[in-house]
């Protein structure tokens, strides 16, 4: 079994008053493994956010089952170390900073697990450093940029010492620098300390780095495995109003006009070696 595990879940949100039930989630199973980097895709609407908060047991599933390390998300008793394992980091840094200074803001989720105060002086200096964000522990949040709030967030979030954070759109606020600076921590933070990460974003080319790409398209899963894998579909993601990362839709509309290239590019660099590659031949 995965360190996630989800089984045939299916999910409903309650329509207005005298709408219909909008069924969200229509019997999804994925797993994903302890360490692994797994970018969650999908258009506004496809069931990703939705699925996210499953995994912290924030909703719980209509039907179907959800397991975090064997622990059911159903069962109350174990929600605190559900929770405590599994940490979500939102598109909006401004709804989870709580504090007026860097430091006691990182310090409250530790605060509410009940650690001792000097383990909590440590885990926040540690997380900050982790975020590089440590020089500004004196600082006001709200004064920061939005991808240094970010990273305070996500620092926050790391002082509860998960094994896993899902981060829903965290980039989606952000300018390129922000983007950069919290893709960067995600992944140094899954590298260097092993923590699984699910990253829940439309933008293709930040799936590009993940280990293992899962798509969804109206509730349910329409393909998933490597970056390489999922994107090479460049047709099936078309025909769902599915992006792909640039370098792969430039070499795609080459095909598409006729010159040999033969797979598929995930990045500049790639797309620059196969584009000289096919000068060179016609050379």
């Amino acid at each position: 079994m995965g360190y996630i595990q989800a089984e045939k879940v299916e999910f409903s949100y309650d329509g207005d008053e005298g709408e219909s039930v909008k069924k969200v989630l229509r019997g999804i199973s994925m797993e994903i493994q302890r360490g692994e980097f797994v970018a969650l895709l999908g258009h506004n609407g496809s069931g990703k956010s939705t699925m996210a908060k499953m995994f912290n047991a924030m909703l719980l599933p209509s039907q179907g089952k959800v397991f975090i390390d064997g622990l059911d998300t159903v069962d109350e008793q174990v929600l605190y170390e559900i929770r405590r394992r599994v940490g979500l980091v939102l598109q909006n840094p401004d709804n989870q900073l709580v504090a007026s200074v860097v430091e006691e803001d990182v310090a409250f989720g530790p605060e509410n697990l009940g650690v001792p105060p000097a383990e909590i002086r440590e885990r926040v200096d540690a997380a900050l450093k982790a975020v590089e964000m440590y020089d500004f522990r004196l600082n006001a949040p709200y004064k920061l940029s939005g991808g240094q709030k970010q990273r305070i967030a996500i620092a926050g979030i790391i002082a509860m010492e998960p094994d896993c954070i899902v981060l829903d759109e965290p980039t989606a606020m952000l300018d390129p620098r922000g983007r950069t600076e919290v893709l960067n921590t995600i992944h140094r933070l899954n590298q260097e300390k092993g923590i699984t990460i699910v990253l829940i974003t439309h933008y293709m080319d930040e799936a590009v780095e993940a280990d293992r790409v899962i798509v969804m398209d109206s509730g349910e899963i329409l393909t998933q495995g490597t970056p390489r894998e999922v994107f090479s579909q460049v047709e099936l993601l078309k025909r769902h109003k599915l992006d792909v990362p640039q370098a792969t839709e430039l070499l795609y509309q080459l095909q598409q006009a006729g010159a040999a290239i033969d797979g598929c590019a995930l990045n500049i660099e790639e797309c620059v070696e196969t584009l000289e590659g096919l000068a060179a031949s016609r050379q």
